[in-house]
């Protein structure tokens, strides 16, 4: 994450808290702060911040997991690769460069996806094109051999699919719903609110306004681990693992395609 992306979330929080202290400011000059403090207004921040925390553990846990799915995608695709590049290796005259390529052109797909320039359907018919290219690799390998080979696509169309469930479904949507309208009535009720001395009130209003908005916000964040097309999204899992894997796998495709135009080449040359 950058910097700049690091401290958007606060930002984005002080614009709002600067609004509630400006509307404080406001009511006092003008004389609206009709609600005295009542000790049941504690519980229900106490209430609210609870809410607050139970949607926080439930989003971190799929967070959690989110951040292991972009090097398993790798890993899967590296997996796969490293066993086509086996078959030729093997038998040398098998032809295994249309598998690498697809490979490598996969990869670069799933990295288009994670930024919505692909749609998920599209995704896995390109995975589905990998059973093609197994069943022309049958000739020069064991049957056990392919086995290993689909059940590597099997796992990579799994991984993509718990991605996808991920990103597109949200925790508990009357959860977020419940907490953003008892937020808004706390910070309505912190600005009519009578606080002495004064300026001790716009402290504590600020702060707890602060509190409340910026774990709301927060969490609606962190509930997409792969916000990477949404503008104002700041915490995203890292898809370095991924990128790092897409580098090899197009290393290796290019290598591939060089040995057997070399492969072709020799009996011209012969």
């Amino acid at each position: 994450m950058t910097t700049h992306n690091r401290y958007r979330l606060l930002l984005q929080v002080s614009a709002i808290v600067a609004v509630v202290i400006g509307m404080k400011l406001a009511f006092h000059f003008l004389g609206w702060e009709i609600i005295p403090i009542n000790p049941l207004f504690p519980g229900i921040l106490a209430a609210n911040v609870f809410l607050m925390g139970f949607l926080l553990s439930g989003v971190m846990s799929d967070f959690k997991e989110s951040e292991r799915l972009p090097g398993e995608l790798g890993a899967c695709l590296e997996n796969l690769a490293q066993d086509v590049r086996g078959i030729r290796m093997a038998k040398p005259e098998a032809n295994v460069a249309p598998c690498l390529i697809l490979l490598s052109q996969l990869s670069q797909d799933i990295l288009s996806w994670f930024h919505k320039k692909h749609g998920t359907a599209e995704l896995l018919e390109r995975v589905n094109e990998l059973t093609s290219q197994f069943a022309v690799m049958e000739q020069w390998t064991q049957a056990v051999h392919v086995v290993r080979l689909k059940q590597e696509q099997g796992n990579l169309r799994r991984t993509l699919i718990r991605t996808h469930a991920i990103r597109e479904t949200s925790f508990i949507s009357s959860g977020y719903l419940l907490a953003d309208f008892i937020t808004v009535l706390l910070c309505i009720g912190l600005i009519l609110s009578k606080i002495e001395p004064f300026y001790e009130s716009l402290f504590f209003v600020g702060v707890i306004s602060y509190l409340m908005i910026f774990l709301i916000m927060l969490i609606r964040d962190l509930d997409n681990p792969f916000g990477y097309y949404e503008r104002h999204s700041v915490e995203n899992v890292s898809l370095m693992p991924l990128e790092e894997a897409a580098n090899r796998l197009a290393q290796i495709a290019s290598v591939e395609v060089l040995a057997l135009n070399e492969q072709c080449a020799a009996p011209d040359a012969a």
